[in-house]
């Protein structure tokens, strides 16, 4: 519960900090960010969520069933970050005059996240087998001590 309350909080006083630094902004810098913030929920919405549901109806018979949930939350994760990340990924806005600009390697970034989720899918299909299998033998500990 405490966890809960501290990440809360954190996640409170980043939305403040957010808040306050855009609501120092241009009207025109409030425009674009509102239709930002709008264009993602629709992408969302109307473009990610079908298609994560596609292509988890598409698995349903080529996975087994431990591994379709894990597999969905990381299409879900990767993807909506995708959508966010598709200006800096295309490289969108770089400029030859200005190597400053856009200078990290997103792509590889963007693999290395995906890597992550695969890694942390498996694990949690390794974690529910191991937990079936203990469940299964009883774990061998004596309940009267």
């Amino acid at each position: 519960m405490r966890l809960r309350i501290v990440l809360v909080t954190c996640g409170v006083l980043a939305a403040a900090y957010g808040a306050r630094s855009l609501l120092g902004e241009a009207p025109r810098d409030l425009l674009d960010a509102a239709l930002w913030l709008g264009g993602g929920v629709v992408l969302h919405d109307f473009v990610l969520a079908p298609l994560v549901l596609l292509g988890a109806l598409a698995l349903r018979r080529c996975l087994p069933d431990t591994w379709r949930a894990p597999l969905v939350v990381v299409a879900i994760v990767l993807g909506s970050l995708t959508l966010v990340a598709i200006p800096v990924l295309g490289r969108f806005g770089a400029r030859p005059d200005n190597p400053s600009l856009l200078d990290r390697p997103y792509v590889a970034g963007w693999l290395g996240l995906l890597a992550l989720g695969l890694l942390l899918a498996a694990g949690h299909v390794l974690a529910q087998r191991v937990r079936a299998a203990t469940s299964r033998r009883g774990d061998g500990a004596d309940p009267g001590r």
